[in-house]
Parts: structure tokens; sequence; C-alpha cells
């Protein structure tokens, strides 16, 4: 059988969908739970634009599959959007200059809001991350500020 009925917990809420074998877990947030927050970019695991927290880590969403993600807890930009972070996230990005096209932010956010609750180093949100726009100073500078670091200023 091609298609599967899968359950997960996203952002704190139980949802029950079917999903095709092959779709990511990307492609089924935007689709089937209409959460588009999560963007697809690269479609190889090299961008970082799709990272979602997946059991309390960041993973790149294109790379897993939905059936993947069955039974398994998921975090998304707009669960953020819920817990406070993302203002503090977001702002602190504004005021840095770390941000440009936004095309990228949206993993940017989470991979920066996992890591602020201690979850990675700045060097870990880095690694993960390509952004073509700003040129990483902000982007540094922003991880100081919402860490408790320096910050201020590029």
């Amino acid at each position: 059988m091609n298609v599967r009925t899968i359950t997960m917990r996203v952002n704190g809420l139980t949802r029950t969908e079917d999903a095709w074998h092959h779709t990511t877990l990307a492609e089924h947030l935007r689709t089937a739970l209409r959460l588009t927050g999560t963007h697809v970019g690269c479609g190889t695991g090299d961008c970082g634009a799709c990272v979602v927290l997946l059991d309390g880590e960041p993973v790149c969403s294109c790379l897993v599959l939905a059936v993947q993600a069955d039974g398994r807890e998921v975090g998304t930009v707009e669960g953020i959007a819920g817990s406070g972070d993302l203002a503090r996230v977001q702002r602190t990005l504004v005021e840095e200059h770390g941000l440009q096209c936004g095309f990228c932010t949206p993993g940017l956010v989470v991979r920066m809001a996992h890591a602020a609750a201690g979850g990675g180093s700045e060097a870990d949100v880095l690694a993960g991350h390509l952004c073509r726009c700003t040129g990483y100073d902000g982007i540094r500078a922003a991880l100081r500020g919402i860490s408790g670091g320096s910050g201020g200023g590029r």
C-alpha cells in the first residue's frame, strides 16, 4: 500500500492524516497540515530552511519521510511562535541585521530557539544553515544576543 495513516504531535496537538510513503515531512507539514512556515529550499538537507524539531532535536524535514514521524513529536516555527521564543529571536535578528530575504529564516529561527534553550551552540546553528544574503555577522550577533552573550553590534 502506498498510503499510510500516520499520527504525530505537532506543536502540541495530535494530528492524524494520510501520507504517501514517499512524502517528506516538510511536504506533509506544508500540504496535509497547512503549516507553511517550514520552507523547502535545496531538498538535500544543505540549506536549513526546512528545519523542524523532531522529538526535540533539529532535523532537515526534507530528508525525513512523513511516515518516519509517525508517533513522534514535531515542532515547527509556528509552534515556536506560540511559546513566545519566536518574538525574542525575531526581534534580536532584526536588531542585529541578521535578516534579509527571509526565505531561510524559519529554519534559522527553529535552530536559534533550540540553541537558546540549551540545545546547541553557535557553531551548531551555523553548521546546518546556509544563508546567501546576510554574510552571517548579524546572525552571529543575534545568537550572542539571545544566549546572553556580549551580542550588540557588528
